[in-house]
């Protein structure tokens, strides 16, 4: 078990009043907010108007950026950063899904610098500061509201890169379950794929870890497998709502991640499928990660699986490792596709197999040339994962 520093310095509203709390957050920081969202599902809930009461109860002045897309634009980034220097914005509030709030990070870092944004990515510009970032997530997913990371998407260059530094961390987020109840049930699903995902990738990792936090992230993965049917039959069940969002959170603060090994390998492969074809981020998990399980399975590793297979799906101990090992593969694909009704292959996404090469290609160089996670990948390894996958 390594060393490590724990240090969230988020601050959060929980529950139906946090964003009571929302004006007088943002008057200790400034008087000039930019306003970053995404397609105009706020407007349609109200929470648009609800804002807006916020901002004139304070006597805020606000500038809009909307239209952020998923998987977010670097052409939004520079785009804001642009509406910041030219209007005096001294504060952005970031308001929906990851993509707003990712983008929100790196608009707030490139505020403060003479660069392009994108040399964050390519060039590792260093961020040194940021203006201050606050977050209103609208769905249980990412969980960029508590944590320092963000990906950006450049479709010119057909790359999907993250970055993550102090600077970019969120001073305040106000979470309130109820912003999540219009969430399409398709969406609703890719998020809570997105969940398991940032729990999985530190779960499964390579070298010893710490069975309090095993058992933590145990609960955290059970918590998405109880709830997320919930949500899907009963949109407005405020507990499911509660439980996703604040699980979505602690799936990827920094806290579950504190004594592991932490290398991400599915996310790598995710972010190329959905930097070529622009895919949902939580369905190119959903479909990646059983495969990727699949394939790294052996003798060596197997009691992670029993462990995961016993202690979240309720398997037999008893029953021979190999055996709770593919079983606890085929539950967690039954969760995918079949309760969460996701789509199961990427055939039928229209993914073409003579992109797979350049595709591992590049999730390998991303990591220096091999991906040293749960077990190491080499490209002609990410080829095989994909293979899997059609």
């Amino acid at each position: 078990m390594k060393d490590f520093v724990y240090d969230i310095p988020t601050k959060v509203y929980f529950g139906k009043t946090a964003l009571s709390h929302l004006g007088e957050e943002l008057a200790r920081f400034g008087h000039k907010v930019l306003l970053a969202y995404g397609g105009g599902s706020i407007k349609r809930t109200g929470l648009y108007d609800r804002l807006v009461e916020q901002f004139k109860a304070h006597q805020l002045e606000w500038v809009e950026l909307s239209g952020i897309e998923p998987n977010p634009r670097i052409q939004s980034v520079r785009q804001g950063v642009s509406l910041c220097k030219e209007q005096g914005c001294d504060i952005v509030l970031a308001v929906g899904g990851g993509s707003c709030m990712d983008a929100g990070k790196f608009i707030a870092a490139g505020a403060c610098v003479d660069f392009d944004p994108w040399d964050f990515f390519t060039k590792k510009a260093p961020i040194t500061d940021a203006l201050p970032l606050f977050t209103i997530p609208t769905i249980a997913a990412t969980g960029s509201e508590m944590d320092n990371i963000g990906v950006i998407s450049n479709m010119e260059t057909r790359q999907k890169l993250a970055r993550g530094a102090a600077p970019l961390q969120p001073k305040i987020s106000f979470l309130d379950p109820e912003l999540t109840v219009s969430v399409s049930r398709y969406q609703t699903a890719c998020g809570s794929a997105d969940i398991l995902s940032h729990i999985m990738e530190t779960y499964f990792n390579p070298g010893e870890g710490m069975f309090m936090l095993d058992s933590v992230m145990e609960g955290l993965m059970k918590t998405v497998l109880k709830y997320t049917p919930i949500a899907l039959e009963h949109p407005d069940d405020y507990e499911a709502r509660a439980n996703l969002m604040w699980t979505s959170t602690w799936a990827i603060n920094g806290f579950i991640k504190t004594c592991q090994n932490h290398v991400w390998a599915c996310h790598g492969l995710e972010h190329e499928l959905s930097a070529i074809y622009d895919i949902t981020h939580g369905l190119g998990l959903a479909i990646v990660t059983p495969r990727f399980l699949e394939y790294c399975l052996d003798e060596t590793n197997v009691s992670r699986y029993v462990r995961f297979g016993v202690n979240v799906f309720g398997l037999d101990p008893h029953q021979d490792p190999m055996t709770i090992a593919h079983e606890s593969i085929r539950k967690l694909a039954d969760f995918f596709y079949k309760d969460l009704g996701l789509t199961s292959t990427l055939t039928e996404l229209g993914i073409k197999k003579e992109d797979f090469p350049v595709m591992a290609r590049k999730a390998c160089e991303v990591k220096g040339g091999e991906i040293k996670g749960f077990k190491t990948l080499h490209p002609e390894d990410c080829v095989k994962i994909y293979e899997m996958c059609l």
